[in-house]
């Protein structure tokens, strides 16, 4: 009976080193996989029969031992969309079911996920990798900033995007008036603004000084409508204003004259002039903000020279998309042109209590399992989940040296379950021979 035992145990051994040489291949197929993971090997003892007095060959089993939660090293990338993850979790992608001609892309509702992060831009604007699974992240409103956080859908750029003009509204200008100029002469200062349509306009701003502490600044601009002269205010500094504010700040404003108006003194309040232009577009409302009354943040009356220091709008011309690029929070931001920025999607990261027990799927892909339990997705660095490392990829874990040296040992323990085969086989034939 043993010899039979011996014979079915050395055939197991046969099974269990093949399927481990078959792990030791794969894992040395995919050294320079991008996100792989290494799949080891584990032996299990079977038993037959086994007592103090009595054992019964049995036999060994080898089940696959998965390392997807050991990192493998992050390199750099050429391509500036490539995604790595620092840590725990994985991406959260999509796998295409149909891409129609026209660019509609239908999706498997299944959810996907990998570590797989040679992500770029396909025809149709969608981020996928090298194993062809699409990117999936958090929906932004580009109006309101408010991330979904609800529902996960592939991300899609649009490079045919335009970014519509904003004319400007709301401008900041700080600058340093002499308080004995050597001329009468106006100084001025001219300064950019857009309309509606995104058109430039030059605006200009002429400080006269009518008395002491006190200017006259007139606004206007070679295409305002119906005259180039949008209106006057005057701008009174320091304790003279008849307010307590500090030398050389400004202290209140006097009369206003066209479309110009004033708001009254408030301690450390802004000091807005409102000015109504009209640049062939309708009515166009700007607030210029001179600073706050009272404080050296904007127009200021000190010795030196005149100065323009900073001036600042919001409006911006139209803009043509250019290019798209990804924040280390997972920020996915298309660029414009004009210089404006909007951000379309944010890329969460996804962990599991047991990411060793994922179900492997083609190009290095997982879908969860009871045993792995339920994903747990947050924003990148958030409970748990790792950084994202932005123009990088994870190369694969396996070590070539560790795999070479199971694959002897795999080779050599073959081997001897054969050579445990022939040595049974002949000792069957002599006690065969011995009843002939």
């Amino acid at each position: 009976m043993s010899i039979f035992g011996a014979l079915n145990t050395a055939v197991s051994g046969l099974t269990a080193q093949s399927d481990a040489f078959g792990n030791i291949s794969q894992n040395i197929a995919n050294s320079q996989t991008v996100g792989y993971k290494e799949v080891g090997t584990n032996f299990t003892d079977l038993l037959t029969y086994s007592t103090l007095n009595q054992n019964e060959p049995g036999s060994v089993e080898a089940t696959p031992q998965y390392d997807n939660n050991v990192q493998g090293t992050i390199s750099q990338s050429s391509d500036p969309l490539a995604l790595a993850i620092s840590g725990q979790g994985f991406f959260n992608v999509f796998e295409a079911t149909n891409v129609g001609p026209t660019g509609q892309t239908t999706f498997n509702p299944q959810q996907f996920y990998t570590r797989n992060g040679d992500f770029t831009l396909n025809a149709q604007g969608y981020l996928v990798n090298s194993s062809g699974e699409y990117l999936a992240g958090w929906a932004v409103d580009p109006n309101t900033g408010q991330v979904n956080q609800t529902q996960l859908v592939p991300i899609q750029v649009n490079s045919q995007s335009q970014f519509n003009p904003i004319a400007t509204s709301q401008a900041n200008f700080s600058a340093n008036l002499p308080p004995n100029p050597s001329s009468s002469a106006p100084l001025s200062s001219t300064v950019q603004v857009y309309d509606s349509l995104g058109n430039q306009h030059n605006l200009v701003l002429s400080w006269t000084q009518t008395a002491a502490n006190t200017w006259q600044v007139t606004i206007s601009s070679p295409d305002n409508t119906p005259s180039t002269t949008i209106g006057t205010a005057t701008v009174e500094f320091g304790p003279s204003s008849g307010n307590p504010v500090p030398p050389g700040t400004i202290g209140a404003f006097g009369t206003t004259s066209g479309n110009v108006t004033a708001g009254a003194y408030p301690p450390n309040g802004p000091a807005v002039l409102n000015i109504t232009a009209n640049f062939g577009q309708g009515n166009q409302n700007i607030a210029i903000d001179l600073g706050n009354f009272g404080e050296a943040n904007g127009v200021t009356q000190y010795a030196g020279s005149y100065s323009l220091r900073n001036f600042s709008q919001n409006g911006v011309p139209p803009g043509s998309f250019t290019n798209i690029s990804i924040e280390t929070d997972g920020n996915v931001v298309a660029n414009y042109s004009n210089g404006q920025s909007v951000t379309l999607a944010q890329i969460p990261i996804t962990t599991f209590n047991d990411p060793n027990a994922l179900q492997s799927q083609n190009g290095q892909a997982y879908t969860a399992t009871f045993q792995s339990g339920n994903p747990s997705t947050e924003a990148a660095g958030l409970n748990g989940a790792g950084t994202l490392v932005t123009g990088s990829v994870e190369q694969s874990n396996v070590d070539i040296a560790t795999q070479l040296t199971k694959l002897i040992v795999a080779q050599q323990a073959y081997t001897a379950n054969a050579k445990t085969i022939t040595t049974a086989d002949n000792m069957l034939q002599t006690a065969i021979n011995m009843v002939q």
